[in-house]
């Protein structure tokens, strides 16, 4: 049975990160975040996923010459290697997908999507029903106006799936910033403030 509770600590070998949409053309609609924004956090999460080994699967909907290709950024972090072409909207009803995921052995699914109240509630919530415990990255997700991100959020809220920033999973999976691969996780998320405190404590230890 899957142990999907919030009283579990996100880890390495209990989450998923599933990054739904993040296409060309759908992501030049969105107007709650700007794209470079969205983007960037994105592709933070995937890279910091990867440097931790969290499991990532990225998935596109067709058809392909309206929404367009995924956003190159990712393919890179990701090698690639993504769902494509997916015919169903809720990204969960594709038996890849599930698939996938339990695949990974995660308990806990992180999840991002364009459009957010679409792309990343339908699966979200499908997830949970599931036995999931899922949690949303709003900020690595967008939609297109300020009614479809307020109601989407509301209506997950309202079903229990935990809301979140790009970061704070990831950081909670780290768990422990003496671990030596804590510097590449913080460069791979690329929040400024902590790779200055990084830098700061690099340079104070070669002075020492």
């Amino acid at each position: 049975m899957l142990d999907g509770s919030t009283n579990t600590r996100l880890s390495a070998d209990n989450t998923a990160i599933l990054l739904v949409d993040h296409q060309v053309g759908l992501i030049t609609g969105v107007r709650d975040i700007e794209a470079s924004e969205l983007k960037h956090n994105v592709v933070a999460l995937a890279s910091a996923a990867k440097v931790l080994d969290v499991p990532t699967i990225v998935t596109s909907a067709a058809p392909l010459d309206v929404w367009g290709p995924t956003i190159p950024e990712l393919l890179e972090v990701v090698g690639g290697e993504i769902i494509d072409d997916r015919a169903l909207v809720n990204a969960w009803d594709d038996p890849r997908v599930q698939e996938a995921v339990k695949a990974t052995g995660a308990t806990k699914l992180v999840i991002s999507g364009v459009s957010l109240e679409v792309c990343a509630a339908f699966p979200a919530l499908a997830a949970l029903a599931s036995g999931y415990q899922t949690y949303v990255a709003v900020d690595a997700s967008g939609t297109f106006n300020r009614t479809k991100r307020e109601t989407g959020l509301l209506r997950l809220q309202a079903a229990g799936v935990v809301l979140t920033d790009y970061a704070t999973p990831i950081i909670e999976i780290l768990h422990d910033n003496s671990r030596p691969i804590a510097p590449e996780v913080y460069g791979a998320l690329d929040m400024p403030f902590a790779n200055l405190l990084w830098q700061l404590s690099a340079a104070r230890s070669a002075a020492a």
